[in-house]
């Protein structure tokens, strides 16, 4: 189960590495651009051009989708940048559902943790994977990787940096899995850190803070959505 570019090669070193993917859980084609066609996410695309069951739910309590993925009788589901689930779909495999989130849980739970990290001036972050439950992003953990954060790394950069560690600790995840040597631990959550959705006001620039916060903040939006200003009623990227 996943969405955009981050998820693919995920999805790519299981099928490399000969695991029988039964299905592709992604969302609906949506019209983007001035012309506005429908767009597929990058998970769909792998997953059509390597001739895999695609599934897009409008609604993930859809009855038919919940009667489709029923049908899979997939042992394992993983979870990579997608959305929240409802128990009805992640407690459905006899193996559960396992997430890779981009951060060191619990640091940086929430949507956005890969741009909070660098805003915050964090000197590492990493990929966790941790078996869902309720509470989004508080699952027992399973592994973790650590990856460093130099002081001109941009959130685009990091994002690159822990996509393909977060592959190769998604296989040695599902190998744990698959040869029974599980050993979860409990995240502290006197720990936890959030890493909130990043809207609009998120991205412009407070000049009161510290040449250095302001620099983090404009690398921590890199190269996307972007940190701006405004100056005399233009604004400025």
């Amino acid at each position: 189960m996943g969405t955009p570019e981050f998820a693919v090669p995920c999805l790519d070193i299981l099928i490399k590495n000969h695991y029988n993917v039964v299905g592709v859980v992604t969302v609906p084609d949506k019209p983007a651009g001035r012309g506005q066609q429908l767009h597929e996410s990058a998970v769909k695309k792998f997953a059509v051009a390597n001739g895999m069951k695609v599934l897009q739910p409008l609604k993930l309590k859809d009855p038919d989708f919940i009667a489709e993925l029923k049908s899979l009788n997939a042992d394992l589901q993983i979870v990579v940048a997608f959305r929240m689930l409802r128990e009805e779909v992640w407690n459905r495999p006899k193996l559960g559902t396992y997430n890779l989130h981009g951060s060191l849980l619990p640091k940086y739970r929430g949507a956005a943790p890969i741009n909070w990290a660098i805003i915050n001036g964090e000197t590492e972050s990493g990929v966790t994977t941790f078996k869902l439950k309720h509470e989004i992003d508080t699952g027992s953990m399973l592994y973790q990787q650590k990856v460093s954060i130099a002081e001109n790394t941009t959130a685009g950069d990091l994002h690159d940096d822990l996509m393909k560690v977060g592959a190769s600790l998604i296989l040695k995840t599902v190998k744990a899995i698959e040869s029974g040597t599980v050993d979860l631990k409990v995240q502290d959550d006197s720990q936890a850190i959030h890493a909130p959705k990043i809207f609009k006001e998120t991205c412009k620039i407070n000049w009161s803070k510290s040449p250095k916060e302001i620099y983090n903040l404009i690398r921590g939006l890199s190269p996307y959505p972007a940190a701006f200003t405004e100056f005399k009623d233009a604004r400025e990227m």
